[in-house]
């Protein structure tokens, strides 16, 4: 089968690789048919994921066709159309228990970092039972491609940690894919306000037609200021930092109103300040997450009602063969504008 493989920092390569087979009796093997790229795939290729080796094939988003199932799965036969979540769980341990899935001690983020991921024609995908979403008849699988990840991700690490509540002021800041589903789904719970912060007007734009009720260009570097007159002063009930850099951070810690919430989202890979100096008397929590995709089932339910359309995140397409195209179109999004790509095998 072709695969996409990791092969060292700055390295990577479309190559043949063997058909996955069944390694236990939870597994299923699936036919992938859509999946797409994550940032977090980007940061794999720089040499910053050091939990994913060399010769790694990458990707932990995807639908696809049951292929074989081990001999304990009993919720899935081959034929099945599937959602293959980003997080594989087994549903016993402690933290499956607690709804921690992300944090499960046999499972948690493995596909394309610790074992063989989604960008290749199969995939083994352990624990299928708790990590595989039947797809309704008639769905748009590119839709639900969304629904691996990146829905959930700024879901349950924004909107959920971020308590949005219905009137509340929202600043989001970053507009990239995982900032954009954030504010599609912060908009289930009705604030008033909605303000994307981001350097790029194209993204800004998109923000606006997503429902962001202000935006906010970042590059002249008055940010904080615009934020904090567009609120009277007073600053923002939840600040999602969507980024993963130490300014974006920063730039929550100074528009959260006292009594807020800074909901972070982005993966940071060198320190942040806290700033408790300014911080201590202002009654603020601070929340930290990797997704769970405890929430996979009722965003499912929501785009099937047509509640939210995370297809408006996908602006590319690309056939496998050319995945070398579409990591070079993703990595430089900026010129080109690039959301969410769409590679089909």
């Amino acid at each position: 089968m072709k695969a996409f493989v990791y092969q060292g920092p700055g390295k990577s390569a479309l190559m043949d690789r063997p058909k996955p087979a069944i390694a236990a009796p939870t597994d299923a093997i699936v036919r992938i048919v859509k999946t797409t790229i994550c940032g977090t795939d980007l940061h794999i290729l720089k040499g910053d994921v050091p939990s994913c080796t060399p010769g790694r094939i990458l990707g932990h988003e995807g639908v696809g066709v049951v292929d074989e199932v081990g001999a304990a799965v009993t919720a899935f036969k081959p034929g099945d159309r599937v959602i293959v979540s980003c997080i594989s769980a087994c549903g016993k341990c402690d933290y499956c228990r607690k709804g921690m899935y992300s944090h499960c001690s046999c499972g948690g983020w493995i596909l394309g970092n610790t074992i063989d991921g989604t960008q290749a024609d199969y995939v083994r995908t352990p624990h299928a039972d708790t990590s595989l979403y039947h797809i309704p008849a008639g769905a748009d699988e590119e839709a639900l491609v969304m629904l691996s990840d990146i829905l959930p991700t700024g879901f349950e690490c924004g909107v959920l940690n971020g308590k949005v509540q219905p009137g509340a002021t929202v600043a989001i800041v970053g507009a990239g894919p995982i900032g954009l589903a954030a504010l599609l789904t912060a908009q289930f719970y009705s604030p008033a306000q909605i303000i994307m912060v981001d350097f790029d007007d194209n993204r800004l734009e998109v923000a606006s037609k997503f429902g962001a009720t202000s935006v906010v260009n970042a590059g002249d570097g008055k940010a904080v200021e615009t934020i904090m007159q567009m609120t009277g002063g007073r600053g923002v009930d939840t600040a999602i930092e969507a980024v993963g850099v130490p300014a974006s951070f920063i730039t929550c810690e100074d528009i959260v109103a006292p009594g807020g919430i800074i909901a972070n989202i982005g993966v940071h890979g060198v320190k942040v300040d806290l700033h408790l100096e300014k911080l201590w008397d202002r009654n603020i929590a601070i929340t930290t997450r990797l997704v769970d995709t405890a929430t996979t089932p009722m965003l499912l339910k929501t785009v099937q009602s047509h509640k939210v359309d995370p297809a408006r995140l996908i602006t590319h397409r690309f056939k496998l063969d050319r995945i070398m195209d579409a990591y070079e179109t993703f990595g430089h999004a900026g010129a080109t504008h690039a959301l969410k790509v769409i590679i089909e095998t």
